[in-house]
């Protein structure tokens, strides 16, 4: 099992499919984007399924989360679900997307063996939208959100980063709208993985805000302790249940200790956390004709070392080199 030095398992594994991505948030990147990592530097489908498999048959992977940039975006998307879902152990398969593109694959998605979905939604205001993502797309996101619903890919859940002075006051909003369309709520604090490195904890909207912004409106009951397990979300029942709401306190509230996450990026690194300046290069190895047993055991190396937590309280936090989009939630 992919055991660190803490006695923390990782048993959910998020690959990044691509660094693109056809919005530009500007809490990710800037509105021209970025250089993309160069073809030839991607895993193939091939050996994202290989090392998929080995995460799952050797090393105790029991979900797989297919993350960005923006996984619509791979060709292969499709095909590789299938094979992750063929695979036994089946592990559980999610996919994070700003849910462009997802009106039109929801249903062979789902046919294909896709579980569930997470869908980036911010704001309701087109105009909003368009000063957040610099692209008019918030009807194809919601449409997007719809047809994940009809086609079962549930819970359906929306993660949102509310930003001070842009979309703050949109919370309860947001959440009515998930409410009444039976979609999961997810509160993500802003983290420093923006390209642009302009990221100022005291710009950013606190767990505690957003709760207090909410408690505003709706009664929240939070939810057990015991009950959250690993999960990165404190969730709430709103007026008792049974529909609840989330809140990711990443920088103000960490849950490092119960951490279960590693993560490959499309390039093929293993990365034990979002904040982690040190990848360790599976890619290399695999194309080198590492066996299988050379894999994992390199994967397990890789992730003995991961760190007690992400440190961005500590004096000496540098913010990673790679933005969000080339890391992959």
């Amino acid at each position: 099992m992919l055991v660190d030095t803490f006695g923390r398992v990782a048993t959910d594994l998020r690959v990044s499919l691509t660094d693109r991505c056809n919005l530009r948030c500007s809490y990710c990147m800037p509105p021209e984007g970025l250089e993309w990592l160069p073809k030839p530097e991607l895993l193939t489908d091939e050996e994202v399924v290989r090392l998929v498999r080995i995460g799952v048959e050797r090393l105790g992977i029991t979900e797989v989360r297919y993350t960005g940039g923006e996984p619509l975006l791979r060709r292969g998307l499709a095909e590789i679900i299938t094979r992750t879902a063929a695979l036994e152990p089946r592990p559980q398969i999610s996919l994070t997307t700003n849910g462009i593109g997802l009106q039109r694959v929801a249903g062979p998605l789902r046919e294909a063996g896709l579980d569930r979905v997470n869908v980036s939604l911010d704001t309701l205001d087109r105009e909003v939208f368009i000063k957040l993502a610099n692209r008019d797309r918030l009807k194809d996101v919601l449409g997007g959100l719809e047809a994940a619903a009809r086609a079962g890919l549930t819970p359906v859940k929306v993660n949102t980063v509310l930003m001070r002075g842009v979309n703050q006051h949109e919370a309860v909003p947001l959440l009515a709208y998930c409410l009444e369309r039976g979609y999961e709520l997810r509160f993500i604090e802003q983290m420093p993985l923006d390209a642009q490195h302009g990221w100022r904890r005291d710009e950013m909207v606190t767990a505690d805000e957003i709760l207090a912004g909410l408690s505003a409106s709706y009664d929240l009951t939070p939810e057990e302790a015991d009950s959250r397990g690993s999960a990165p979300a404190e969730a709430f029942f709103i007026s008792g249940g049974p529909a609840k709401v989330g809140v990711i306190g990443s920088v103000t509230r960490p849950f490092c200790g119960a951490c279960d996450r590693v993560r490959l990026t499309a390039d093929g690194q293993i990365r034990n956390c979002l904040f982690a300046t040190d990848e360790s290069n599976l890619r290399d190895a695999l194309r080198d004709g590492a066996s299988d047993d050379e894999l994992a055991d390199r994967w397990l190396t890789a992730v003995r070392a991961k760190r007690a937590g992400h440190g961005i309280d500590d004096p000496t936090f540098l913010q990673p080199a790679r933005p969000m989009s080339a890391i992959g939630g």
